[in-house]
């Protein structure tokens, strides 16, 4: 084999709650994830070594041929392809923890937003974890790859397992769960950029008193009630990011005038989704928020 693509598919947070704080500055968190369908893809090709010296890293990218990301401008502004990039990170410790010699071209064809709330940068790391995996007939396993994934992000090894799960400690201790109940999802993207490390430093002084229920949404969950999901979805860092980005909440409000059964920002934001248990009422609010939100980017989907 000489070349394999992976899908490297988003995240929502269906829930997120900051549970405590390591010496190391690290969070601790409770939360719910959930892939859903909009999805990067990575391609690697294997490029032979010459003689004893190691093959270089080579990274492209651009757009996606359709969807939001198409007007963006250009990619490189938005999208470092050089060794700040966490899938040039990847490729560098696959060769790192193999000893591989080969050199790798990489192509990211990106349709995920960016700087969004919605994993975009860790699954793409654990799509080219994966393929590298695939490509060199490596042998493994998941828990390997997550081992791995952990050193590049938090995030990278739920990236690697996807579904629905249950993520503890900084992100890294995942419990899968079962699948959320079939629906429909609206994400809106704002324009506005958030830092999550400022979000994350900020939550500590708020001394948050509500927290989600966890729990609660994983009977659901584990029920199919897509309503008890809906009515459980709850995020601690709105209370940092929606001060930053008004938007947020106007947003969530249309969606719901508008159908949804709930609304949440993701992850530290700035992204909003909405639930629909209706095709169509998703469909027009995807329509609405696209006509009234014009510098958002808006993308109809569900779970994966």
């Amino acid at each position: 084999m000489e070349e394999c693509s992976v899908q490297a598919y988003a995240k929502i947070n269906l829930s997120l709650d900051v549970v405590g704080r390591l010496e190391n500055g690290y969070h601790l968190v409770k939360m719910i994830m959930q892939t859903v369908r909009i999805a990067d893809e990575i391609t690697v090709k294997r490029i032979p070594a010459s003689g004893d010296t190691l093959g270089d890293i080579e990274l492209t990218g651009e757009f996606g041929e359709e969807g939001p990301l198409k007007e963006m401008g250009d990619f490189q502004e938005l999208v470092p392809l050089n060794e700040h990039n966490l899938i040039y990170k990847a490729a560098r410790l696959m060769r790192e923890e193999y000893g591989l010699k080969d050199g790798f071209k990489i192509h990211l064809t990106k349709r995920i937003p960016v700087a969004a709330g919605m994993a975009g940068g860790s699954t793409d790391a654990a799509a080219t974890l994966k393929a590298i995996n695939t490509l060199f007939d490596l042998g493994a396993d998941e828990e390997k790859l997550c081992e791995l994934g952990v050193k590049l992000g938090a995030d990278v090894p739920y990236c690697i397992m996807g579904g629905t799960a249950l993520a503890e400690g900084i992100g890294e201790k995942l419990t899968p769960l079962t699948p959320m109940p079939d629906c429909y999802i609206v994400v809106a993207k704002p324009p506005e950029g958030v830092s999550t490390a400022f979000v994350y430093g900020q939550i500590d002084s708020l001394g948050v008193k509500k927290h989600p229920d966890v729990d609660g949404m994983m009977e659901a969950i584990r029920k199919k009630d897509l309503k008890g999901v809906t009515d459980r979805l709850d995020n601690v860092l709105e209370h940092v990011t929606i001060p930053e980005c008004p938007l947020i909440n106007e947003i969530k409000k249309a969606l719901v005038e508008h159908g949804a059964l709930g609304s949440l920002m993701s992850g530290s934001g700035p992204s909003v989704f909405g639930i629909f248990d209706d095709e169509a009422l998703a469909k027009e609010a995807s329509e609405y928020l696209r006509d009234t939100f014009t510098t958002c980017q808006v993308y109809l989907t569900g779970p994966q």
